[in-house]
């Protein structure tokens, strides 16, 4: 089985994290920092092949209210880009709170705020994956 890679997209940064093979287990791995977008999409590229990634999962950063605004279409344009360079299948997870989440999760942790600041994003993302994991039950190759 393949693993999945989990995605939170930002302005400036994008958090990363992938899941075990059997996808179960989300792991925090690292974040793309960029100027230029098109620089960061060959970063992802890169991660979906050297990780053997086989689905990506995205965080869909809805209004609290559930509507859309111009963070949704930042996240479209990227995923547009992304699509054909990666060529494995794209899904949106809704990620509402993730990020006051990962703040909460790493403050709990005692981590200071200069670290909290470099590990945020990539918490992100590892809540945004664990979530569509969790939220896809297990598979005969988990049940085993």
């Amino acid at each position: 089985m393949s693993r999945i890679l989990g995605i939170d997209f930002g302005d400036r940064r994008i958090g990363v994290a992938v899941s075990d093979p059997l996808r179960i287990i989300a792991t925090a791995q690292t974040v793309v920092e960029y100027d230029d977008i098109h620089v960061a999409k060959k970063e992802i590229r890169d991660i979906v092949i050297a990780q053997e990634v086989g689905s990506i999962v995205v965080g869909l950063p809805l209004n609290m209210n559930g509507s859309e605004g111009p963070a949704v279409e930042k996240v479209r344009a990227f995923i547009e880009l992304l699509t054909p360079l990666v060529n494995v299948p794209i899904s949106l997870w809704d990620e509402r709170l993730t990020t006051k989440s990962a703040h909460d999760a790493l403050i709990e942790a005692g981590t200071s705020r200069k670290k909290r600041k470099g590990l945020v994003d990539k918490v992100a993302a590892q809540i945004i994956l664990q979530g569509y994991l969790d939220a896809q039950g297990p598979t005969p190759e988990t049940l085993g």
